[in-house]
């Protein structure tokens, strides 16, 4: 196997698993072996160690989603973005994330992280592949003036919470979840989900 063939059949084993059952509870053994690597020793030759493979992982899917959001956000900025877009932009970029679905991991696999470790993953991130993110919120916070700062504060919170919750679960189903597929699959599930943030961020104070 090719040196970079190993190294993706590392990150790619790596993240399936910490989706599964968090950073915590995946050794590096375990990472090598499903990885079909036979030296034990590939994992820390190819990261320096299970830490370096968990801030390239991180940093991998931060930056793609980072671009594609800004990239979204800047094609339709000339015609004024409305909050429509705005949440559109948020949603969107962060799914189909892998070439295919056994690669489609990446949510999951932060949604855990932020839940036990968020400092190793704001560390990973450097405050450098967020700005899509941190642009979507302030333009949320510019289209809808009339909401008070610290409810808009909590609101931003809690669709943070939405967001991460409603794509981890969708990105499950078209993985490894056939019962639950049929919905996330349906027309207009996802265009109900923008609705809902929506309305979240935009309902009467």
């Amino acid at each position: 196997m090719k040196a970079e063939d190993t190294r993706d059949a590392l990150k790619l084993a790596a993240r399936r698993l910490f989706a599964a059952r968090g950073i915590d509870g995946v050794s590096v053994r375990e990472i090598v072996a499903a990885a079909g690597q036979r030296n034990s020793g590939s994992l820390h030759y190819y990261f320096g160690s299970k830490e370096g493979l968990i801030r390239e992982l991180v940093v991998d899917g931060a930056k793609l989603i980072d671009e594609r959001r800004n990239a979204w956000l800047d094609a339709r900025e000339a015609n004024g973005l409305s909050l429509r877009d705005t949440v559109e932009a948020l949603v969107w970029p962060s799914t189909r994330l892998g070439g295919t679905a056994e690669e489609d991991t990446y949510i999951r696999f932060i949604m855990m992280l932020q839940m036990h470790h968020r400092d190793q993953f704001l560390d990973a991130l450097e405050n450098k592949w967020n700005s899509g993110y941190l642009r979507c919120l302030a333009l949320i916070r510019h289209l809808l003036p009339e909401v008070p700062a610290a409810i808009m504060t909590r609101r931003l919170l809690f669709m943070g919470l939405l967001l991460s919750s409603a794509l981890s679960s969708r990105e499950a189903a078209f993985d490894d979840q056939p019962w639950a597929r049929p919905f996330w699959a349906q027309k207009g599930t996802m265009e109900a989900l923008i609705v809902s943030i929506e309305n979240l961020l935009g309902g009467p104070v």
